[in-house]
């Protein structure tokens, strides 16, 4: 790519709220520091970190692009600075801590992966941010071991489909909550082997029934609230829940005598402000342990719908209805 242009298409944060906030502008073209390439996008992963900093509960982290959008896919355009194991023309994906919504980005060297073999760009875009968060929380900090049992909360979200495909692949046995018969069915076809409908079931009740009595060893928790005192139940002895969002609300009450007695752990992170050097080690974890599994169809990319760039509001209207199983894409 000897020529880029001056100018980009992005679409910006007009101004916190709904999503016909989000407008089509034109932005200089970003500049590649030392250690940053610089990205022509194919493709943007849509996610609800996005719809929240669109809300203004957000804020993109110091340094970062005030361009909505956490992970993209496209070709290298250009390098920064000692940079290594890239060149110009390489197909990437990336996860970023802001800017993926527009014609070219800027992300560290660090956060790139190769697209795996036989992915489309549009699926590799649809991978890093929920990939990256699953393997740093599910298997880094809560760090399931062989033979544990996990239950996914919202198993058909983008975070839920990577957790049970990722968990399911290295063996573990996985339930999954899901609102609907439609998306019940989906978290089975995955790998779950037990997909509970939140709305006429119980899950403390499915996964005692379903492990002996015992509980599961790690639940994986976007929702907090009112779910929190009712995890602790589900839990094995030992057994950790990790938080990675609190759509249900950010307060809890907790039995702290059952943690006590049954040594249990609550912990949780977001991955958006860690810097570069965790992300990097993240994705040389995923690119030895996980990709393998994509190359191989072990792992697959599920895309639910794809929207052009400048449908960014409908994009946001989809995932805000919950009607999506997988992950909601652009197209640039």
């Amino acid at each position: 790519m000897n020529s880029l242009p001056a100018v980009m298409r992005a679409v910006e944060i007009g101004a916190y709220g709904g999503p016909e906030v989000l407008k089509l502008s034109s932005r200089p073209l970003p500049e590649p520091v030392a250690g940053e390439v610089l990205i022509k996008v194919a493709a943007a992963g849509v996610n609800r970190p996005d719809l929240l900093q669109r809300q203004g509960h957000y804020p993109p982290p110091a340094g970062a692009s005030d361009i909505p959008g956490l992970e993209v896919a496209g070709t290298i355009a250009k390098l920064g600075e000692k940079v290594s194991g890239w060149q110009a023309g390489d197909e990437v994906c990336a996860l970023l801590a802001g800017g993926g919504y527009a014609e070219f980005c800027v992300v560290p060297a660090l956060q790139c992966l190769p697209v795996p073999k036989g992915l489309s760009l549009a699926e590799a875009a649809s991978l890093p941010e929920t990939f990256f968060t699953v393997w740093s929380n599910v298997f880094e900090r809560a760090a399931i071991q062989p033979g544990e049992t996990l239950l996914v909360q919202g198993g058909t979200s983008g975070i839920g489909v990577a957790a049970i495909q990722m968990a399911r692949a290295f063996g573990h046995r996985v339930f999954a909550t899901a609102g609907s018969a439609e998306k019940c069915a989906a978290c089975a076809a995955l790998g779950a082997e037990r997909a509970i409908n939140y709305k006429t079931e119980d899950f403390v009740e499915v996964v005692k029934n379903s492990t002996g009595g015992k509980g599961v060893n790690v639940i994986l928790d976007m929702v907090g609230g009112d779910y929190v005192s009712r995890e602790l139940k589900a839990l094995a002895d030992d057994g950790r829940i990790v938080f990675i969002a609190y759509l249900g609300g950010s307060k809890a009450t907790v039995d702290v005598g059952e943690i006590l007695r049954r040594r249990l752990t609550i912990t949780g992170s977001a991955l958006r402000a860690r810097p570069v050097g965790f992300k990097g080690q993240i994705a040389n974890a995923l690119r030895a342990k996980v990709w393998p599994l994509i190359e191989s169809g072990k792992i697959k990319p599920v895309i639910h719908a794809s929207f052009k760039l400048s449908e960014a509001t409908k994009a946001h209207l989809l995932m805000e209805s919950g009607a999506h199983i997988g992950k909601i894409v652009l197209i640039v």
